[in-house]
């Protein structure tokens, strides 16, 4: 019975410990691929340890771009540097690696938002948006008169928004 309560414990600082380092708001999806591409944690656990930490006011869902997400409080923060030096140190690690390697493009996830719906039958209106520390970079809405130039708008956004950023800043300024 310990060792199953020691373990429980362990998995739900390890939650905190993720989201303390990515230290942004991020989807259940982003976390899920965090935990199960290094084997920590069962896909149906996983879950389970993010409603009971939001339960406990350790996580807290907040809304961006009409999606929940993720993100730990101040009270997570709190018991997670009380509690850190019981988590292995050989987790840590993998997690301070996985992180390294990974950081920028969860960033790039976070940051940069495309997506597009039907205004009437041949409309699409495409939203590109980039954000950088809660502050909108650029908000901008396109109409399109076919599903695939929003899907290759949306597509070319994700890939190289910064870059396209500052073409159009550059546009608009020059």
């Amino acid at each position: 019975m310990f060792g199953d309560t020691s373990e429980l414990a362990e998995n739900k600082l390890l939650l905190l410990y993720i989201f303390d380092k990515i230290n942004l708001p991020i989807s259940n999806i982003q976390i899920t691929q965090i935990v199960l591409e290094n084997n920590f944690i069962n896909y149906f656990t996983l879950h389970q340890y993010i409603s009971e930490l939001v339960s406990s006011g350790f996580l807290e869902y907040t809304k961006e771009e009409s999606k929940h997400k993720l993100i730990i409080t101040a009270k997570g923060s709190k018991v997670l540097s009380m509690f850190k030096q019981r988590l292995p140190k050989d987790k840590i690690e993998i997690i301070d690696n996985y992180l390294k390697l990974h950081l920028e493009k969860i960033k790039k996830e976070i940051t940069i938002f495309a997506d597009y719906t039907i205004e009437n039958n041949n409309n699409y209106i495409v939203n590109l948006k980039a954000t950088e520390n809660n502050s909108i970079l650029m908000d901008l809405k396109l109409n399109v008169p076919s599903i695939k130039q929003a899907r290759e708008l949306c597509s070319r956004w994700k890939q190289n928004s910064s870059e396209l950023y500052s073409k159009i800043i550059s546009l608009l300024i020059d």
